[in-house]
Order: C-alpha cells, then sequence, then structure tokens
C-alpha cells in the first residue's frame, strides 16, 4: 500500500467514520466550529455589535471560511466517490457553506447566507449513532404508509369541508368585514379549523360568529383524528411483532377469531 493511499484512508476513517476516536473528535470539533461560525454571523447582522466588533468578526468569519474550505478539500479528496460526495446531500451543504464569503468579495452582503452552516449540524446524528433507531424509524414510517389511504381521505374531507365554509363566509360577511374573495375565506377556514387563529380577519355578523364556533369545535377532531389513525395502525403493527417474536401455535391459541376464519389475524399464519 502506497503512502499516499494509506493517507487517504486514515482521512476517511477519520472523516466519514463516527465509531472510532478519532473521528468522534473530529465530528466534535467540527460541530463546534459549525455553531460558533453561525453565532459570529449573527452577532454581525446586528447593527450595534456590527459597529463596534465588525472588523474582528469579519477576520473569525474567513478563517472558519477557510477551515471548512480545507475540510470541503479532505472529503473531496477522502471520499471513496469524489462524484457521489459532490452531489450528495452534505456535499451540495457543504458547499454552499463556504460559497457565501467567497462571493462576498464580488458581492457584498452575501456572507450572511451562512446560517446555511446550520444544516451541517445534522450531522450530529451520526455522533449519537442513532442508526440503532432505524427499526424504530422503520416501524413509523410503516406505521404512517399504512395509515396514507386514510389520512389522504381525511385531508380531502377537511379541503370540502374548509371550501365550503369559506364559500359561506365570503357570502354571510361580504368584502365590507374583510372576505374579499371566496380564497380568503377559505384562508379563515383553514386557519380556524387548524385552532391557529391569527385574528387578522375574522366575522362581525352573528350568523358568522356562529358558524366560526361550530368550525372551531370541529377543528379539535381535525387534531386528533389524523393522530388517532396512525395511532392505531401502530397500535396493530406493534401486536404483529409481538405475535412474530412468539411460535405460530401460541399466537394462533391465545388471539380470540371468528369461526369462519382461515388465517390467524395477527400473525398470517394458516388455521386448522
Amino acid at each position: 500500500m502506497t503512502p499516499k493511499k494509506n493517507l487517504r484512508q486514515q482521512l476517511h476513517h477519520i472523516i466519514f467514520d463516527y465509531d472510532t476516536i478519532p473521528a468522534k473528535a473530529f465530528d466534535l470539533v467540527l460541530i463546534a466550529a459549525i455553531l460558533l461560525s453561525v453565532m459570529v454571523v449573527m452577532l454581525d447582522s446586528v447593527a450595534a455589535i456590527h459597529g463596534a466588533y465588525g472588523q474582528a468578526l469579519y477576520g473569525v468569519e474567513w478563517f472558519f471560511t477557510v477551515l471548512f474550505t480545507l475540510e470541503y478539500i479532505m472529503r473531496l479528496y477522502a471520499s471513496e466517490s469524489r462524484k457521489h460526495y459532490f452531489f450528495s446531500f452534505y456535499g451540495i451543504i457543504d458547499l454552499l457553506a463556504i460559497m457565501p464569503t467567497w462571493f462576498s468579495i464580488f458581492v457584498p452582503g452575501t456572507q450572511y447566507l451562512l446560517v446555511i452552516r446550520f444544516f451541517r449540524v445534522l450531522r450530529i446524528f451520526r455522533l449519537l449513532k442513532l442508526v440503532k433507531f432505524v427499526k424504530e424509524a422503520e416501524f413509523v414510517k410503516a406505521s404512517i404508509i399504512a395509515s396514507g389511504r386514510k389520512i389522504v381521505f381525511f385531508l380531502f374531507f377537511v379541503l370540502v369541508t374548509v371550501s365550503i365554509i369559506g364559500s359561506l363566509m365570503y357570502l354571510i360577511e361580504g368584502e365590507k368585514n374583510g372576505f374579499t374573495s371566496i380564497p380568503k375565506g377559505v384562508y379563515w377556514a383553514i386557519v380556524t379549523i387548524t385552532t391557529v387563529g391569527y385574528g387578522d380577519i375574522y366575522p362581525q355578523t352573528v350568523l358568522g360568529r356562529t358558524l366560526a364556533a361550530l368550525l372551531m369545535i370541529v377543528g379539535y377532531s381535525v387534531i386528533a383524528v389524523p393522530t388517532g389513525i396512525v395511532s392505531a395502525e401502530m397500535a396493530a403493527m406493534h401486536e404483529k411483532l409481538e405475535a412474530g417474536r412468539n411460535h405460530g401455535e401460541s399466537c394462533c391459541q391465545r388471539n380470540a377469531r371468528d369461526p369462519e376464519a382461515r388465517f390467524c389475524k395477527i400473525c398470517g399464519r394458516a388455521l386448522e
């Protein structure tokens, strides 16, 4: 193995791995640098601080930009597939994180776009080893997918409801009370049924307020129904997973079933 190839592999383990002490130390230093650099950009956007410490903050920002530029070059050098890294999500974020300061040489003010660096903090998920939660993530994903048709139907019902209520409010309140169009009435209905209540537009007639009160009551169910749908699917999938840990016979014996059933409702095993 050539020294050049050995150096590249060592850099790859330090930069892209997360299960070694040098890799963890690298990620910790990187995350600290990201947070500090974003803090510098935020402080520099405050007029009073910029007036007093603008030059110093500008120098610190260039220090971080050069540091992240070197880190980006090392990632390109150490990656197994440079093209894959360059076009990957993190590769694009890494590039966007350093470009604003370099562009600020030609277009002043673009350095404030450096808040994009916050996205790089997503690397902390590697440090926290959230890989061990992949099964739980798949469980939640499967539950949401299983609930997809029910949720889509429910959202369609909500869309129809807010369209009808918004149109009625346009007829009842009219332009004099702020409901200048049906889309604006639908906007009010969405804000009301989701219990957000901005207050920028509201009914002023007795009939309009009565309709609004009914919509507010419906709004509570709007929040609860999707949660209930997903929760029910999660509970059903949890039962299946628990049944899968047991033998088929014990599962089929301990669960009640209809007399005409041909398959176990928990594990799907053919019944005798």
